[in-house]
C-alpha cells in the first residue's frame, strides 16, 4: 500500500522545532519561518544538545550575518511561492527589498556569493518544485497553475518546466500517473 500525501513545509518545520524546544524546555517564541527568539538565556549544554537534536532532521544553525540574510531572503520567497493570497503576482525585487529592509542589489549579491545561484535561479528551481507539487496534489489545468503562479503564459511555464525537469508539465503529470498505477499493482 502506498499513500500520497500533500503536505506543508513551513508548519511541519514549526511543529518540529516546536516539540524539539519543548523536549528541551526551552522558553522562547518562533516569529517568523526560521527564527527563533529565546525568552532568557540557556544553559551552553542544553543549546549544544538542542543544536544536535535538529541536525538529525537536517535542521541546521545559521551563525553569520550574510548566511542569515540569505536565509530570509528564502524564506521570503517560499512564503510567496506557497501563498494562498496571491502574492506570487507581486514583483519579486520590490517585496524582497521592502520586506527585508535592503537594496535588492544588496541582496540578489549576497545571495548570489553565499548560494553561488542567483535569486532569479532560486525562483524558477521552486516554482517548478511548486508546480510539480500542484500538478500532483491539485486538480488544476496548466491554465490555473500559470496563472496562480504568475507566469505570462502557459507556454512559457511550458518552455521553463521541460528546461528544469526534461519533461513537459503534462508528460511529467502522464509520468507520475502511470508510476502510481505500477506501484499498485
Amino acid at each position: 500500500m502506498e499513500l500520497y500525501i500533500k503536505y506543508n513545509i513551513d508548519m511541519m518545520c514549526k511543529v518540529l522545532l516546536q516539540q524539539q524546544l519543548d523536549k528541551f524546555n526551552i522558553s522562547c517564541k518562533v516569529t517568523e519561518p526560521g527564527y527563533v527568539k529565546f525568552k532568557e538565556n540557556i544553559p551552553m549544554e542544553t543549546y549544544t544538545a538542542f543544536i544536535e537534536s535538529l541536525k538529525q532532521f537536517g535542521i541546521e544553525i545559521v551563525d553569520n550575518q550574510k548566511s542569515i540574510l540569505v536565509q530570509k531572503i528564502k524564506n521570503v520567497i517560499i512564503e510567496m511561492l506557497y501563498s494562498d493570497k496571491g502574492m506570487q503576482s507581486l514583483k519579486v525585487s520590490s517585496y524582497l527589498a521592502e520586506k527585508l529592509g535592503e537594496s535588492y542589489r544588496t541582496l540578489s549579491q549576497v545571495f548570489s556569493e553565499v548560494t553561488f545561484i542567483s535569486i532569479e535561479n532560486f525562483i524558477i528551481l521552486h516554482k517548478i518544485e511548486r508546480v510539480k507539487q500542484l500538478l500532483l496534489t491539485e486538480n488544476l489545468s496548466l491554465t490555473e497553475i500559470s496563472f496562480m503562479m504568475n507566469y505570462s503564459s502557459v507556454a512559457y511555464l511550458s518552455q521553463q518546466f521541460k528546461n528544469i525537469t526534461g519533461v513537459t508539465p503534462t508528460a511529467f503529470q502522464k509520468i507520475m500517473r502511470q508510476k502510481r498505477y505500477i506501484d499498485i499493482k
